[in-house]
């Protein structure tokens, strides 16, 4: 498992890297290929089919990840029709009609987010990128070298707060050195950094209690080793829209403070 986790990561990584360096609709389309492949998995997850629902879904995440280039406010109205429209969809009913709509915020708003950060430079979303799969690695390596206590077993039986600490702490290390590379603010940039893994994993929690809601392990077997899209992204999907509005709030690009 571990062997397949790691060939698996060496295959993406350069892709998504590639993506991010590029830009433009290099990474508009590997956004929209992930948002799609989000949908279908969310879709099957809830609801146990695809259907019409997860189509509007995944067109959704589609004309986001295309218009939140230059168009973000079209990209939002998007979401905002997706949220009537999707719930209804199928005749879906109920409770099944929250999840549709949580489905269409959880993925929605992160590709909108990732578009955005990207049409705000490189630096950015590279610095992202980093600190998500430094927390990813830091908490599996503290938490195997360390174990402890449990940090929500009902949720995560194997995360553990030696687990939170050990990305919290990789992901500082990111911010810092990220700090020193762009020559400002290495203490800020590492403390949100920090701040951040926290999100990440948050992000990493709820997904696992969603599936534990609907009793599944994994989102898919797309990607060997790691299962599903939403697997691997859970914690990239939640500190998107976190790291956008702190850039909107600060002007654009890298949240520097001088």
């Amino acid at each position: 498992m571990l062997r397949q986790r790691i060939l698996s990561a060496l295959v993406m990584a350069p892709i998504a890297i590639a993506a991010v360096w590029f830009g433009s609709w290099a990474f508009a389309a590997l956004a929209a290929l992930a948002g799609g492949l989000l949908a279908w998995e969310w879709a099957r997850l809830c609801r146990g089919y695809f259907g019409v629902a997860g189509v509007l879904l995944a067109v959704m995440a589609v004309l986001v990840a295309v218009l939140g280039r230059s168009h973000p406010f079209d990209a939002l109205a998007v979401i905002a029709v997706a949220l009537f429209a999707v719930p209804l969809a199928d005749r879906t009913k109920g409770r099944m009609r929250i999840w549709m709509i949580a489905g269409v915020l959880y993925i929605g708003f992160p590709c909108l987010a990732l578009v955005w950060l990207r049409e705000q430079g490189r630096e950015t979303l590279f610095w992202l990128l980093f600190l998500v799969w430094a927390t990813d690695i830091g908490a599996y390596a503290a938490g195997r070298a360390i174990g402890g206590p449990k940090l929500l077993p009902r949720v995560s039986p194997k995360k553990t707060w030696a687990g939170l600490f050990g990305g919290m702490l990789s992901a500082a290390l990111v911010g810092a050195v990220t700090g020193l590379g762009v020559g400002d603010s290495p203490v800020v940039l590492a403390g949100l950094s920090g701040g951040l893994a926290i999100v990440a994993q948050a992000g990493d929690l709820a997904e696992s209690w969603v599936k534990r809601r609907f009793g599944v392990k994994d989102s898919s077997a797309i990607i060997p080793g790691h299962g599903g899209v939403l697997d691997r992204l859970d914690g990239l999907l939640t500190t998107a829209p976190v790291v956008a509005v702190i850039c909107l709030t600060f002007g654009g690009g890298l949240p520097l403070w001088r």
